[in-house]
């Protein structure tokens, strides 16, 4: 019979590396494992978002509150925007002091896909009290668009 050394934690560590394989795929941000802490900067931020549409126009907001207009950089296909930018953190240097910080920094990068094609000449975009407001309107053929189905017996 051949003896085999028990080590509980080998069984543990595998179970870790498996969950954290398991949630990668999950999110469009890194995951930030406890054995690689060099992603932190790509998970850092990520703004929220909402998303609103009616008959004629698709409304984005995403909040992105510290920085301004000219910081956040939109770009829009037909089916999807990306927001992206960078929130930096404000240098100050304090003599024998602390400083205790839960703000979040770094470059962010969102990529939203649409419902619906929209019309990307006629995209608004509004910056206000740290809320970034787009107005999308659905391109022409996609307004109002009806499809017969037909049933079967």
């Amino acid at each position: 019979m051949t003896l085999v050394r028990w080590q509980p934690l080998r069984n543990v560590t595998s179970l870790h590396r498996e969950m954290d394989r398991l949630f990668e795929g999950l999110t469009d941000a890194p995951v930030v494992t406890l054995r690689d802490r060099r992603n932190v900067d790509a998970a850092a931020f990520m703004p929220a978002a909402e998303l609103k549409t009616d008959a004629d126009n698709v409304y984005l907001q995403l909040q992105v509150p510290g920085l301004k207009p000219e910081e956040i950089d939109v770009q829009v296909t037909a089916y999807s925007v990306v927001v992206s930018g960078e929130r930096k953190e404000e240098q100050t240097t304090e003599e024998g002091g602390t400083k205790r910080s839960e703000f979040r920094y770094g470059k962010f990068h969102r990529a939203i896909n649409l419902p619906v094609k929209i019309d990307r000449d006629s995209v608004h975009a509004k910056y206000e009290n740290g809320i970034l407001k787009l107005t999308l309107p659905k391109a022409e053929d996609d307004r109002n668009k009806t499809v017969k189905v037909g049933v079967e017996a």
